[in-house]
Order: C-alpha cells, then structure tokens, then sequence
C-alpha cells in the first residue's frame, strides 16, 4: 500500500491534495456526493501510481508515504484507507467506523488541531 491519510485530515478535509494528484485516487473529492459525510480523505491503494504528489500539498502534514512510515498511533487507519472505495457503500461505512474507533481511542491527539497533530505522533 502506497500512501496513507491520518488523523489531521479529519477536520480538514483540504483537497490541496486531489487538486496535484494526477491519477484521481484521492476520494472523496468536494464534487461527490460523499464528501460532505465522510470524516477524512482516503487514497485508493489500487488506484494510487505511488507518486508522492500529494505528500507536500498536503497542508496538515496528514500523509504518509508508507505503512513502515506511519507512526505508531495512526496504524489502525491504515486499514480505513486500504478498504475504502468511492460509491460502494459498505465499504466506505466500513472505513467510517475504523476512523470513528480511531478517534474515540485517541482522545488526546484529537484534541489537538489538525495542524498541529503530525507533530504529536511523535
């Protein structure tokens, strides 16, 4: 698996992102219906061409470019990412719930703002 979102997505959601990705794997983007609903942006493993584009475009740092690079306490939204799929509706209310679990077990790191999360997974 590629690339990965975490947690300061959620409460973002900036599409900086979609906008310099050049295979359209980051969903949802703002003009699908989804986008509203879902907590945070999600890479298709499948679709991403492992690029990198979207790593410095991101503004909250919430992109990492490996599973052995994600730190320690966004390990479980590694799964959020690898079953999501844009449309399927089961699978996007499966990747909802691991974002939903994710946030109630790290309280404290929801606490702090998206800009500033990246730094607390250390």
């Amino acid at each position: 698996m590629p690339f990965i979102i975490t947690d300061p997505c959620i409460g973002t959601k900036d599409t900086a992102c979609v906008d310099v990705c050049p295979v359209d794997c980051i969903h949802p983007r703002k003009d699908e219906p989804e986008f509203e609903s879902m907590t945070m942006l999600y890479i298709h493993p499948e679709e991403c061409i492992d690029c990198g584009a979207c790593v410095p475009a991101c503004p909250v740092t919430a992109i990492y470019d490996s599973v052995d690079s994600t730190p320690s306490s966004q390990k479980g939204l590694i799964e959020a990412n690898a079953v999501y799929r844009n449309g399927d509706t089961d699978a996007m209310a499966k990747a909802e719930a691991i974002v939903k679990a994710h946030v109630e077990s790290h309280q404290d790191l929801m606490a702090v703002l998206p800009a500033e999360r990246q730094a607390a997974h250390t």
